[in-house]
């Protein structure tokens, strides 16, 4: 019976380590695919502000884990803001330019860089290295704002969202702009993916909605009602655990990738009026 009893208790103990070592498995393979989703880099550039007739500087400087990362700096006429622009997970910073060029019309200086792998950065993306990425390009941007006498303002987009919302939470800046920007991965390939366990094995993934409650600075928040990449479920409920002072704006008929262009003059009225609030 005692040598029973000691087969048992190897057999559960066994049992038990076989468990963990297939969830490690399956969850390892989930989070694998669903970067796969996330990450989109683009290595070539398209065109510069150059071609828009646009003052800049190439700026390259350096992550925390010695990756050469390259930016543009699109100075104003009269620095007054610097916006520091972290863009989705598509492309690169070439593929902004648009609106870069519109925001520069307003007398913003832009500050935007591209994430390992993307562009002219070196490295391959990675969670960790998105995180690190910003942070070093939040170094750049606070150190030319300071220079210049410029308030800082972090902007992101979709995923770059996540960035601007981890910076915001982290380090100093005057105000935060979140457009499209959703809560976790974990909420995101519930959106997607709809599988039982999705959210429960990624929700402190790529993670803006424990973040958010850090953030000491004023936020405006921008979100298509048309929204089918991120849910603007998603968007409002980021929303409700932030801080106040805060803004929801909802861009009617706009969807993910067209917002300043839908929401046209009354999206830059937003962004003038929140620079001026500062």
């Amino acid at each position: 019976m005692a040598i029973r009893r000691v087969i048992f208790k190897v057999l559960r103990v066994g049992a038990f380590f076989v468990g963990v070592l297939i969830l490690g498995f399956l969850t390892g393979c989930w989070n694998w695919f669903v970067e796969r989703q996330v990450f989109f880099p683009e290595t070539t550039i398209e065109q510069t502000p150059l071609d828009l007739d646009l003052p800049f500087e190439d700026v390259w400087f350096t992550s925390g884990d010695s990756v050469r990362l390259h930016g543009w700096l699109i100075p104003a006429s009269s620095p007054k803001h610097l916006l520091l622009f972290c863009h989705g997970n598509a492309g690169n910073i070439s593929h902004r330019l648009d609106n870069v060029r519109l925001l520069h019309h307003m007398g913003i200086s832009v500050f935007i860089f591209d994430y390992r792998g993307y562009g002219r950065s070196q490295g391959h993306i990675s969670e960790k290295g998105f995180y690190q990425d910003s942070e070093a390009a939040y170094v750049v941007a606070r150190k030319w704002a300071g220079q210049n006498g410029a308030k800082l303002v972090v902007f992101g987009r979709s995923l770059g969202g996540i960035a601007a919302t981890h910076l915001g939470a982290t380090k100093k800046c005057d105000g935060l702009i979140l457009e499209s920007t959703f809560t976790n991965m974990g909420a995101m390939a519930r959106a997607h993916y709809p599988l039982p366990f999705a959210e429960t094995l990624l929700k402190h993934r790529l993670n803006a909605l424990d973040e958010i409650v850090q953030v000491r600075v004023p936020i405006l928040f921008f979100h298509g009602d048309r929204d089918r990449i991120v849910p603007i479920k998603l968007g409002r409920k980021l929303f409700k655990a932030a801080p106040n002072p805060k803004e929801f704006v909802v861009l009617p008929g706009a969807g993910h990738n067209d917002t300043y262009v839908v929401g046209g003059q009354d999206y830059f009225n937003k962004i003038e009026s929140f620079f001026v609030r500062l």
